[in-house]
């Protein structure tokens, strides 16, 4: 569980939508989490005592490895991370690969190690292909956060996690059930088959589609846009071919919703298929308002970066260890409490449509 003071407006934190990106069924949260019920919690990464009255560290060197630069959910998070840095005295960067492939973030990992950071923040391509690299950073004396997409557990210290996985598979099921009536064929196009944080909410949305409200819907296909633009819109177009009845989409990643809105926008199907996942405001602004989305989902992907800083510092200064209760303070977001198996939530995302989608800019 999270303790933390009142979030504001912009902390987007009561729903879903993911990206989430970029853009973590039943009781399981994936792969990673069922490794994590049969491995030590993130205490393991440290036999030291924490000493929650220690002072942040200055000059601690901070990098933000996302699972590909220049997407825009990433670009937001990281920067927020980048700003928590030198609130605390830190130097942040944000350094990784194109593209999204499994093991594209390893040799980063290995450059990050030689040059003695003090803790990588990661979302990880693959919860499993990073860990031998992850590992080697921490025998060095380097502290690891995973941050929206999480590592198997002994290849970090601390994840800080968007909301509560459940939350995020299930609202986005009820919002497009709302949209759709509860009745029709449904789609899902995610990013690749391996995120982790994807494929948790995904068995969260076919546990959610069981209960008896959903009889009338049907999951047809799960697609894979690989967080790639034209690749996400590709696959867009071939749903829509192989299931020309289909009733609505969802989309748990910022790449992936804007590329579908893109396609659906200048198409027959703008209005007919609706269209829901995670995404920006500022992203899909223009495809409210044109009625191609009428609602969709999203944490502040500014504030989940700026938490996952402040939960690097706070390992990197000793004040936490990863176990369950520790305690620390993360700046204008107040204080949280590490949680099971070593993960932080930023909080409950929030829905956007437009009614409300012009008060928030990110």
């Amino acid at each position: 569980m999270t303790t933390r003071t009142p979030w504001r407006h912009t902390a987007l934190l009561a729903g879903l939508v993911l990206m989430t990106a970029a853009c973590g069924g039943g009781t399981t949260r994936s792969d990673v989490q069922q490794e994590q019920s049969s491995a030590p919690a993130a205490t393991a990464a440290s036999s030291a005592a924490a000493d929650p009255n220690a002072p942040l560290k200055q000059g601690l060197k901070i990098a933000f490895l996302p699972k590909q630069v220049n997407n825009p959910y990433f670009t937001i998070a990281d920067n927020g991370g980048i700003e928590a840095a030198k609130e605390f005295g830190g130097e942040g960067k944000e350094v990784g690969p194109s593209d999204a492939n499994a093991s594209s973030q390893v040799s980063y990992i290995n450059t990050l190690m030689q040059q003695k950071q003090d803790a990588i923040v990661i979302s990880a391509n693959d919860p499993n292909a990073v860990v031998p690299a992850l590992k080697q950073a921490k025998a060095a004396g380097i502290k690891v956060v995973s941050y929206d997409s999480d590592t198997a557990p002994d290849g970090r210290d601390v994840f800080v996690n968007q909301a509560s996985p459940e939350d995020l598979g299930r609202t986005e099921v009820q919002l497009l059930a709302e949209q759709i009536g509860h009745k029709g064929k449904i789609a899902v196009l995610s990013a690749t088959p391996n995120a982790t944080n994807q494929n948790t909410w995904i068995e969260f949305m076919k546990d959610e589609l069981k209960k008896p409200e959903y009889k009338d819907m049907e999951l047809v296909k799960v697609a894979y846009g690989n967080d790639d633009d034209q690749k996400s819109f590709t696959e867009t177009q071939g749903l829509l071919r192989s299931y020309p009845d289909l009733a609505g989409i969802i989309s748990p990643t910022t790449v992936g919703i804007a590329a579908a809105a893109r396609y659906l926008s200048d198409s027959p199907y703008k209005g007919k298929v609706k269209l829901t996942g995670l995404g920006t405001p500022n992203q899909l602004r223009k495809f409210v308002k044109d009625g191609t989305i009428e609602a969709f989902e999203l944490w502040n992907p500014a504030d989940l970066g700026y938490l996952a800083s402040y939960a690097a510092a706070a390992l990197a200064s000793g004040q936490i260890t990863g176990a369950e209760g520790e305690k620390f303070k993360a700046g204008k977001l107040g204080e949280y409490t590490i949680g099971a198996k070593g993960e932080v939530l930023l909080g409950k995302p929030t829905v956007f449509n437009k009614d409300n989608i012009d008060k928030f800019d990110f």
